[in-house]
């Protein structure tokens, strides 16, 4: 594994149930218990579906028209039962509507394609959860700039 392939994030304790996770590039963002208006780590889960298919999208699309309208929805179902607390029926909605112009034309016709093309291997996130990888759980203490 190269340092060009390695993703961290780290994250400390801000409040009571409230957390901030920063990347390697000084991205911050604040992740709640659901007490708050912070985003909670389920809620970001979505997020990082629903925004690692936008991204493709928008990319693929974008060569051929601009989206006037570029919305979307990641929802699923928190379950609690005796295999544990997990998200069930997870669903993707992607409304993208472009110009109606003979380059909306050809973007509209790449959607589907582009979203296949998401699902089945570009999205890292979607792809991370349909494989089922499992994470790898420690305890210990972390050493200076291991976010990097």
């Amino acid at each position: 594994m190269t340092q060009d392939n390695h993703r961290s994030v780290r994250l400390h304790k801000i409040g009571e149930g409230r957390y901030l996770a920063t990347n390697a590039r000084g991205g911050v963002l604040p992740i709640g218990s659901g007490a708050d208006p912070d985003f909670t780590p389920s809620e970001l889960l979505l997020a990082a579906l629903v925004g690692c298919t936008s991204i493709d999208l928008d990319f693929i699309t974008r060569k051929r028209a601009t989206a006037v309208v570029f919305e979307a929805e990641a929802s699923g179902e928190k379950v609690r039962d005796d295999g544990g607390n997990r998200l069930s029926d997870l669903r993707l909605v992607f409304d993208l509507r472009f110009p109606d112009d003979e380059a909306g034309d050809a973007a509209r016709a790449i959607l589907p394609r582009a979203l296949a093309q998401s699902r089945e291997r570009l999205c890292t996130v979607g792809r991370t959860v349909a494989a089922g990888e499992a994470a790898d759980y420690r305890l210990g203490e972390l050493a200076a700039g291991d976010a990097d």
